[in-house]
């Protein structure tokens, strides 16, 4: 079709972050497609040199507002890595615990707020309002319960306080563990009719074949918070080799790096998860992948809202799975990390390097210090999902826009919009540019 088309989309609304949407077809011939980043970097891994590895925690749970448990367990597992450190099975499992309320809190937000908006139609989340009331009250009520665990467990969802190097400052116990079996049973109520609702959506239906990376593991755990980096096209690597996965690399449209690995570009996030671990699931979030009839593998970058909504009935599943595990058996209080001006004492510290792998809302998130004798951060690189989907969110726009130019201006741009929502981006996270030296100095 010969026509032209331009689609300039500034700050694009619903995602974190602040992101241009820009394509140029000129007589029917796609010249552009570009995710331009705007955002300005913002240098944590410089603020993180000369901090001690116990202290990081608290300092890179602020590189996000929506993933700050995510970036304490990366910064913490790098920081054990690091010093030898090995956590007991209850910190274990208090950590999984803590990963499986933050992907479930990130995922409703993305689900209701972000992405349903555009697939009833209405121009934000407070338009459903009006028709969807009852949704809007599970959401907020879901979320709530997410942060309620939250608070329980480490002080508080946003910038958590109480989860550190070793274990955690503060444990629950019988009676606040009741308090979050009840909360996770009421959230696993809710996520029948959420299942019900998107499952009677339509998303668009678009297929590019392309590159899939989460973590892998050769136990039957579906791997959020340790094993090896896997990929759709066969590639095994341990974490501590992940910029031998991650190549990532510039491109002067973006103030975030784009990453590529056997092709172009790949893709981290639910999607990825579910296409390299699906048989690994709660038997419950199976069934909801039926239901809703998605099935891996699964090209379908729109269908990542879907494969979030499978990953909240397993986080769901297994958090209370965690839960019930504690009230029967009881929580040792005695593994309480006792913090104080001699804290580094308590934990031997010896120099090295150390990297954290682990599975947050948006994809594998990866956390790499160099520490020495003093357990003082000498060099830091943190690694985002966001930023390595970047490019293959382009390569989507790349084929996207041919097949839809019989549709309007309006309905390009919403279907571009669309895509780049599907991913969950969290851009003010990806702003991880470049290392500069300064000359003479």
């Amino acid at each position: 079709m010969s026509r032209n088309v331009s689609v300039n989309v500034e700050f694009l609304t619903r995602v974190e972050g602040h992101g241009h949407i820009v394509v140029d077809v000129q007589n029917g011939r796609l010249q552009k497609a570009e995710l331009q980043i705007v955002e300005a970097p913002r240098f944590f891994e410089a603020m993180l040199q000369g901090r001690s590895i116990f202290e990081a925690q608290h300092i890179t749970s602020r590189i996000c507002g929506i993933c700050a448990c995510g970036h304490s367990l990366a910064s913490i597992q790098a920081a054990e890595n690091a010093i030898g450190f090995i956590p007991g099975e209850q910190t274990l499992q208090l950590r999984k615990l803590l990963l499986h309320m933050e992907n479930l809190d990130s995922h409703i937000l993305h689900i209701y707020m972000l992405v349903a908006p555009d697939l009833l139609g209405v121009q934000s989340f407070v338009g459903l309002m009006k028709d969807h009331a009852v949704a809007v009250r599970r959401a907020l009520r879901m979320k709530k319960a997410c942060n309620d665990v939250c608070e329980i467990l480490v002080g508080r969802h946003v910038h958590p306080i109480s989860c550190v190097v070793g274990g955690f400052t503060k444990l629950p116990d019988h009676r606040q563990l009741e308090a979050m079996q009840k909360l996770l049973l009421q959230v696993r109520a809710d996520l029948a009719p959420t299942v019900e609702l998107i499952g009677a959506l339509s998303f668009p239906d678009f297929c590019r074949e392309t590159e899939y990376v989460s973590l892998v593991s050769d136990d039957a755990e579906f791997p959020l918070l340790s094993g090896e980096i896997g990929s759709s096209d066969g590639v095994r690597k341990a974490k501590e080799d992940y910029q031998a996965v991650t190549n990532e690399f510039l491109v002067p449209h973006s103030s975030a790096k784009h990453a590529r690995l056997s092709r172009d570009s790949y893709a981290v996030g639910a999607l990825a998860r579910f296409n390299l671990n699906a048989d690994k699931l709660h038997p419950a979030a199976k069934a909801v992948a039926k239901t809703i009839g998605l099935t891996a593998p699964c090209h379908n970058p729109f269908l990542n809202t879907a494969a979030q909504l499978v990953e909240c009935v397993h986080c769901a599943e297994e958090a209370l799975a965690i839960v019930e595990q504690l009230l029967a058996k009881g929580v040792d209080q005695s593994e309480a990390v006792i913090v104080g001006v001699n804290e580094n004492q308590s934990i031997p510290v010896r120099p090295g390097r150390g990297v954290g792998a682990v599975e947050v809302p948006r994809g594998l998130l990866f956390h790499d210090y160099e520490v020495d004798a003093a357990g003082i951060i000498q060099k830091a690189n943190c690694v985002i999902p966001t930023g390595q989907n970047l490019q293959n969110i382009e390569n989507d726009m790349h084929k996207l826009v041919p097949e839809i130019l019989g549709k309007s201006d309006d309905e390009i741009t919403l279907a571009l919009e669309m895509l780049v929502r599907a991913y969950d981006p969290c851009i003010s996270c990806s702003t991880h540019f470049l290392e500069i030296d300064f000359v003479g100095r």
